[in-house]
C-alpha cells in the first residue's frame, strides 16, 4: 500500500520518512563546512542529470560555490533551468541485522535546495574559487605556493553560486540495525 501525499504546496524538505534522524541548520552547516564531496542535481527538459563537484558552503552569504568548466552540460542545463538540488553524504559502516527488512548502514547527509546563478564579473569568480581553495588547502597560499588565479583562466572557468532556499539534514549513526527475537541472533563476528 502506497500513501498518497499532497507534495505539490509543500516545501521538498517536507515528509521525512524517519524524522529523529533529522538534524537541526547547526548540524546542517558544520557538516557543509566539512563534506568533500557534493552531487549537483540538474535538468534538461524531463531528463535528471547528477554531477559529482567539489563545493564550498559560504556561510556568510547563506550560499554553496561550485564550478565546471565553460561549456558542458551542467552549464547548459543551469542556463535552461537554475532551480537544483545539491546533495552531500558520508557512508559509516554496513549494519546487518537477522531480518531482511532491517539490513541498514550509517550515514550523514544534507539536502540543499536552491537558484543558480552564473557568476560574471571576474573579482565575483576569483573571491568565489579562493572561497573554494581555502576549503581544500587551507595551509596553502596563492602568491605563495601556488600562482594566483589569472583572468585567461577565469574565461574558461565557469563558477556558480547555489543561493540556499531551503536544506535538510539526516543522520542515522546507529551501531546496530533492528534485531529481532523471533530468528536466532547474529554471531558477534558480523558486528565486527
Amino acid at each position: 500500500m502506497t500513501r498518497d501525499y499532497d507534495l505539490t504546496s509543500q516545501p521538498p524538505t517536507a515528509n521525512q520518512r524517519l524524522p529523529e534522524y533529522t538534524r537541526d541548520d547547526e548540524w546542517i552547516r558544520q557538516f557543509l563546512r566539512v563534506s568533500q564531496i557534493g552531487r549537483v542535481a540538474t535538468t534538461w527538459d524531463d531528463q535528471p542529470f547528477v554531477t559529482p563537484t567539489t563545493f564550498w558552503y559560504d556561510e556568510s552569504n547563506q550560499r554553496v560555490i561550485f564550478h565546471s568548466n565553460l561549456a558542458g552540460r551542467i552549464r547548459a542545463n543551469l542556463e535552461r533551468n537554475p532551480k537544483v538540488c545539491l546533495e552531500a553524504s558520508e557512508m559509516g559502516r554496513l549494519l546487518p541485522s537477522n531480518v531482511a527488512l532491517e539490513f541498514s548502514v550509517q550515514f550523514r547527509s544534507v539536502m540543499v535546495f536552491g537558484t543558480v546563478r552564473i557568476l560574471e564579473s571576474n573579482e565575483e569568480k576569483t573571491a568565489a574559487l579562493n572561497g573554494l581553495l581555502k576549503k581544500y588547502f587551507p595551509a596553502m597560499e596563492a602568491g605563495r605556493e601556488y600562482r594566483p588565479i589569472t583572468d585567461k583562466e577565469l574565461k574558461r572557468t565557469s563558477v556558480y553560486e547555489l543561493k540556499i532556499e531551503s536544506w535538510s539534514g539526516k543522520e542515522n549513526w546507529n551501531d546496530r540495525a533492528e534485531q529481532s527475537e523471533e530468528w536466532p541472533a547474529l554471531e558477534e563476528k558480523w558486528f565486527e
